[in-house]
């Protein structure tokens, strides 16, 4: 991407991270991946971005901006997150990332295929942003935020387009979803780059203490309950094995 200007660097990682959705949901449309399975990815996907939000938004956070502007955005970060999702869940969106019986067809829950949309969305918004926030320091993405992103994002796509399939809900709308969702993804990166640039340094690590604390609450409510219910034996071992893999990867990336 060199020549590329950096606004639309950022732009086009956020797409790149987000296509990962895309290719989760057609493999959880398209193939039977057993639910065993599909939890161990989950579960893998989760310690991914445990890893990211630790050592990658929550370090860059507090050498930006300090503990108080880190502590203030990530705690405002899980309450933001935590507030929408309770909304969500109330109309029909609490089961969105399950890939079985759990989430409601239109029919029993109506406005819920709206909900389960917007409740995607809201998981996604946060990552995205990270990556063009990433690109403050010197203009260059953090492979490793999009690598751990890109990771966590297939076994949320399979996920959620199985649990679609399950209760009814048409390809068009599945794969409808996902695709905006990538997109949306390019351009929460585009403006994370762009509209944080001019901000106080405070600003930006509030900011991304606030996605890390939107991650954190996401993966406690959405995507480590598929993980534990089904592979609860083995949810921990394999957290560890994902959360290990993107430590290596951002001491590979120093």
């Amino acid at each position: 991407m060199h020549g590329t200007p950096t606004w639309l660097q950022a732009g086009l990682w956020g797409l790149v991270a987000g296509a990962a959705l895309l290719i989760g949901a057609a493999i959880g449309y398209f193939l039977r991946v057993p639910q065993r399975l599909t939890a161990a990815i989950m579960a893998f996907g989760s310690g991914v971005l445990i890893a990211a939000l630790s050592f990658e938004l929550m370090d860059e956070a507090y050498k930006t901006g300090g503990f108080d502007a880190t502590a203030l955005g990530f705690l405002g970060g899980a309450a933001l997150f935590t507030a929408a999702n309770w909304i969500l869940a109330r109309q029909g969106a609490k089961h969105r990332k399950r890939s079985g019986e759990q989430q409601p067809s239109e029919g029993e829950a109506s406005g819920s295929g709206v909900a389960i949309a917007v409740g995607a969305l809201l998981d996604g918004i946060p990552e995205s942003i990270v990556i063009g926030l990433s690109m403050l320091q010197g203009g260059a993405v953090s492979l490793v935020a999009v690598t751990a992103i890109f990771l966590s994002n297939i076994p949320e796509g399979l996920s959620s387009a199985a649990g679609m399939k399950k209760a009814g809900r048409k390809a068009g709308y599945i794969f409808g979803v996902w695709g905006s969702i990538a997109l949306v993804s390019g351009i929460a990166a585009l403006l994370g780059y762009s509209v944080f640039r001019n901000f106080s340094p405070d600003v930006v690590a509030a900011t991304t203490a606030m996605a890390a604390g939107a991650i954190l609450a996401m993966l406690v409510d959405t995507m480590i309950p598929e993980a534990f219910e089904v592979a609860h034996n083995f949810a921990g071992l394999i957290t560890v094995v994902g959360f290990l893999t993107a430590f290596a990867l951002g001491k590979a990336g120093h």
